[in-house]
């Protein structure tokens, strides 16, 4: 899916609960390993994204609080959300470099924002996200700086 693809989907869905919890299933079939922590993406504009993650046993670990890797994956879902619709059609990225920071034990409703304000893309170039993942108590649990490089997309 393109920037402009994911963009038109989200305007034409987020105006209902429904409608972002649709949205949201269908960006977790394009992308399984992200859908598979269940998050809804709440608000998105071109380098910024909320993404929020219901506490549930499917994303806890042994402690009783969410599993490191969940919050990584949020906080990689929200940055991304950020960076690709803010980079643009016309640019490709993957991740090269995911950085975490635990802060506190996460629990509850947990709500991530990512941002991203790449450059003009014109050749290869790294560029970074990052995501801030709060409690219902808006305490910082986690914060996410993901490293992209972003690539002009080229016809092969």
């Amino acid at each position: 899916m393109t920037p402009s693809t994911i963009l038109r989907h989200w305007r034409r869905l987020e105006g209902s609960g429904a409608g972002r919890w649709l949205f949201s299933r269908m960006l977790g079939w394009s992308v399984p390993y992200t859908g598979s922590i269940g998050a809804t993406v709440t608000a998105l504009a071109p380098g910024q994204a909320t993404v929020v993650l219901r506490d549930r046993r499917a994303v806890r670990n042994h402690l009783g609080s969410v599993h490191a890797i969940a919050l990584a994956n949020l906080g990689e879902l929200a940055s991304g959300l950020a960076m690709l619709t803010a980079a643009g059609d016309g640019v490709r990225g993957i991740v090269t470099r995911l950085e975490i920071a635990y802060l506190s034990k996460a629990r509850g409703r947990l709500t991530a924002t990512g941002t991203a304000h790449p450059p003009p893309v014109t050749a290869p170039i790294d560029a970074t996200a990052t995501a801030e993942i709060r409690d219902a108590a808006e305490v910082t649990v986690a914060t996410v700086t993901a490293t992209w490089r972003l690539a002009p997309v080229v016809d092969e």
